[in-house]
């Protein structure tokens, strides 16, 4: 069983449009942008991050707003719902201020004991806000939520599948340990992370599989302290038999990646260097950052990427 991995580190999904989702994670959940770069891989499209103050793993929310990109369909295979942490007697305060920006899929409900309020994004990505009493990280107050209700970073996520005895025991491996359950969902956790510990798992067999796109997560990140911890993890998932990426440099953090059995892209990342290698904290987000190798587009990225407000 691994100990290396410390609870969730961000998540990165895909959107349609990059001016409506800077506007609904900065001014409509009161998250921070972080950062404005590019794909790796595709560079004439947006790479943006969201998070608390200094982009604390555990806090992070990515997106690659793909310009006409089809809308995602709902299904197995796939992080069906992304939970963020905010405090014990907000969730009022959450639902007046969502419903007043005609924020679609609300509704109160209590899981595993937590009350929560689901919502949908503009893209139809699947969310919820859930109490946390204890959840003692920073809070975010920069975009005028205040810290008795800001969100704290992530919660939980839920993984929808066909079957889930496959991801169970990848979870265990990883340091997970089952915590409780309620019908088809069970909910698995690792002690000492990074607050974002909780992994739900959702076994729904008679549904289809999903399919990629607009509202849909592309993958999702798990936090190691540092770049030795993360070979010793990548070491270990070769050996169980998982095809893994070698070490790729991603600015920001070093990452591995794999796919799951069933279906879900998983990657491990550093909680180093951090978001701070290129820009100072108070700066955080405003200018466009690129990858070395893509450096030499700026002139021309910059004339054809979307504006985006700061």
């Amino acid at each position: 069983m691994l100990t290396q991995i410390k609870g969730l580190h961000h998540m990165t999904s895909l959107a349609s449009d990059a001016v409506e989702n800077n506007s609904f994670f900065t001014q409509v959940l009161g998250l921070r942008r972080i950062k404005k770069t590019v794909n790796f891989d595709a560079p004439d499209v947006y790479h943006l991050y969201y998070g608390d103050e200094v982009g604390t793993p555990g806090s992070v929310m990515t997106y690659f707003p793909f310009p006409n990109i089809v809308k995602g369909s709902r299904g197995t295979g796939e992080i069906g719902e992304t939970v963020f942490s905010v405090p014990t007697g907000s969730l009022p305060f959450w639902q007046e201020r969502l419903a007043a920006q005609n924020v679609q899929g609300l509704a109160r409900e209590d899981h595993f004991g937590d009350a929560r309020l689901r919502f949908s994004t503009p893209d139809g990505e699947g969310f919820a806000l859930a109490e946390v009493a204890d959840d003692t990280r920073p809070a975010w107050t920069g975009n005028g939520v205040s810290a008795d209700h800001t969100i704290r970073g992530f919660h939980s996520a839920g993984i929808r599948l066909r079957d889930d005895g496959q991801m169970a025991e990848l979870l265990t491996f990883m340091g997970y340990q089952k915590v409780d359950r309620q019908g088809n969902v069970t909910r698995y956790a690792v002690s000492g992370g990074t607050g974002a510990n909780t992994i739900d798992l959702v076994n729904l067999p008679e549904v289809a599989p999903a399919r990629e796109g607009a509202g849909s997560v592309h993958h999702i990140a798990f936090a190691v302290d540092n770049r030795a911890a993360q070979l010793e993890v990548r070491k270990a998932l070769l050996d169980t038999g998982y095809a893994v990426t070698p070490v790729i440099d991603r600015d920001y953090f070093w990452a591995i990646y794999f796919r799951t059995p069933g279906g879900v892209l998983f990657e491990v990342a550093t909680n180093e260097p951090g978001f701070d290698r290129d820009e100072d904290t108070a700066h955080l987000g405003r200018a466009l950052k690129l990858p070395t190798q893509h450096e030499h587009l700026r002139e021309a990225l910059e004339k054809k990427l979307q504006p985006i407000p700061a």
